[in-house]
């Protein structure tokens, strides 16, 4: 009868047996049987479900945007990293098909797209992410028509009307159906001011008061005008605190007449006499109105009916 003894050495052979089993098998280029396998099957499964999961996650619930412009400051500054929800207007279906995470797809596919449902309505107001449908792009200029929607370059912008508003711009001032509406508290925009006396105020108080100094105005000669005017760009509320100081006598809008920057080929409608501060009364589409195409109404339908809806018009 074997001892204990000897039954502990007969174990401790077994376990060296095995282990040299599973050091020739690991030499051999071959994973033991009982050793779960990894390798470059794992690291692709994770890839795909990894890539698979962001995909829904940002075509359905989420997107980052970050801020690239000017245009929202200060309520948006440049460079601000946004989370923005797709589930309160309701999502898009996709109409492309491309390589996820990038600005690639296949030209000449298109998918019908449609709106899923969300749990909210857009307010005036509201901070609103789009595509920027128009063919001709402020950034990247000329942009064809065959370029789907979703492949556009976002815009970050507020929102002034609802279908079936008029909005107009008279003397810098926004108009929504009839009624002026006030400058919110953190928007900017170019400021005049007149000097009282020869002195402007320093570039020091300027960033003090996180104000932006654009530049003198200058008289035939190229000297500074007297009383000294200048430029600058600033919220209401810091334009106050301009208006409160003993060496400034007076600060008003910069105010662009009709007509101005006609060279300007970014104008809505087009061939108007519009810019930033003049623009004429333009009613926001609705579902269901019956709009009448004349001469004057025809250039800002053109390419909502045409791009946007899809329709031939002779």
């Amino acid at each position: 009868m074997p001892t204990t003894e000897t039954r502990r050495k007969e174990r401790a052979k077994r376990r060296a047996a095995r282990d040299q089993a599973r050091g020739q098998a690991d030499a051999n280029g071959k994973a033991p049987k009982n050793k779960k396998a990894t390798g470059w099957k794992e690291t692709l499964r994770f890839w795909v479900i990894s890539i698979f999961v962001i995909v829904v996650v940002r075509a359905f619930l989420f997107e980052p945007y970050r801020i690239p412009s000017e245009s929202m400051e200060d309520t948006l500054l440049v460079g601000d990293f946004l989370l923005v929800s797709k589930l309160h207007y309701g999502p898009r279906t996709p109409n492309t098909l491309g390589i996820p995470l990038t600005p690639i797809y296949l030209r000449g596919i298109q998918f019908p797209q449609t709106r899923l449902p969300g749990f909210s309505e857009p307010q005036r107001g509201d901070v609103i992410v789009f595509n920027y449908p128009a063919s001709q792009d402020v950034v990247r200029g000329r942009v064809p028509s065959t370029v789907p929607i979703e492949r556009r370059d976002p815009y970050i912008k507020r929102l002034v009307g609802l279908p079936g508003d008029t909005v107009a711009v008279l003397d810098k001032v926004v108009y929504l159906n009839g009624a002026p509406q006030p400058l919110a508290p953190t928007q900017k925009q170019t400021w005049e001011v007149t000097s009282a006396g020869n002195e402007r105020v320093s570039t020091t108080a300027f960033e003090d008061m996180d104000i932006e100094f654009l530049g003198d105005l200058v008289g035939p000669d190229g000297r500074p005008l007297t009383p000294r005017r200048y430029r600058v760009i600033a919220t209401p509320a810091e334009v106050e605190g301009l208006r409160a100081r003993t060496d400034v006598a007076a600060v008003e809008p910069v105010v662009l007449p009709e007509g101005a920057m006609r060279e300007q080929p970014f104008r809505f409608p087009p061939g108007s006499a519009s810019n930033p501060d003049q623009f004429p009364p333009v009613v926001v589409p609705r579902a269901g109105e019956t709009v009448p195409l004349t001469r004057e109404t025809w250039p800002g339908l053109a390419e909502i009916i045409t791009r946007y809806e899809g329709h031939e018009v002779q």
